[in-house]
């Protein structure tokens, strides 16, 4: 047991036509992640990203927050060896994320702290109410961080911006959050879920194959930049060779929406 929830429920699960959505669901804990709720969430998308039915992930919080970060009531003093299958298991969520084929869209209502602010970044949209509140936290209790913010923070809002926001953690409000990169897209309080939806949708009507090797190459430019360009041709070639292109093709020639089908 986690609180009030079982094992199970700590993360929720629903689906809304081809967008499955996945609530944190830890509302008393601020939904703080523990050992069971990282578990049960890179369960989760790994399931989603291997589900032809689902298109898009939607990511957020069950109550007022999004993420209060790791929970800190679960953590001691232990060796490397000890603390090493939390990090992993930290790591194998950003992991699903960035390896799937699938759009994650983060839906941040209230607070993203510490390893909040890292999941949601590791997502590829992030939606943020404009009273939401963003920090790395990872000083104030001796840490440097985690879940791929190391990549995702500068890659946002540019190395010396990131080196500043790690040593200096300070709380960012919705709008400063958008103004310096952190997030995309600023809503009124309450509506953050409500707008994921509908990018979700947009997404979910878009070609699942074409949409699965841009992630691919994305993920692939900081180490390689130059070897994208060989990636690319590759890329190309395979997508022009499925039912999605020639449905493109046919739909615009007819002056019509196209329906893909991710083959």
């Amino acid at each position: 047991m986690t609180d009030d929830t079982t094992v199970r429920d700590v993360v929720r699960r629903d689906d809304v036509g081809a967008v499955r959505v996945l609530t944190l669901n830890r509302p008393r804990r601020r939904n703080a992640i523990d050992m069971p709720l990282r578990l049960r969430l890179g369960d989760l998308i790994e399931t989603a990203m291997a589900d032809n039915d689902v298109r898009v992930i939607v990511l957020t919080g069950a109550g007022e927050t999004f993420c209060s970060g790791g929970d800190i009531s679960t953590m001691r003093r232990q060796s490397a060896e000890q603390t090493r299958p939390r990090a992993e298991a930290a790591q194998r969520v950003v992991r699903a994320i960035w390896t799937g084929g699938k759009p994650v869209i983060a839906a941040v209502e209230g607070s993203a702290f510490g390893a909040g602010v890292a999941l949601a970044l590791a997502c590829d949209r992030v939606i943020a109410a404009k009273d939401a509140v963003f920090s790395t936290a990872f000083t104030g209790v001796g840490l440097a961080g985690d879940m791929g913010i190391f990549a995702t923070l500068p890659a946002r809002v540019g190395p010396a911006r990131a080196k500043q926001l790690m040593l200096l953690p300070r709380k960012l409000s919705g709008f400063e959050a958008l103004e310096m990169g952190l997030v995309d897209a600023v809503v009124e309080p309450g509506r953050a879920l409500t707008e994921a939806l509908a990018d979700a949708a947009r997404m979910a009507a878009g070609p699942p194959l074409a949409i699965r090797e841009m992630k691919t190459l994305l993920c692939r430019w900081p180490s390689d930049p130059l070897g994208i360009l060989a990636d690319e041709v590759e890329a190309q070639a395979r997508l022009f060779d499925t039912e999605d292109f020639a449905e493109g093709v046919t739909a615009f020639h007819e002056r019509r929406a196209p329906r893909f089908a991710g083959r």
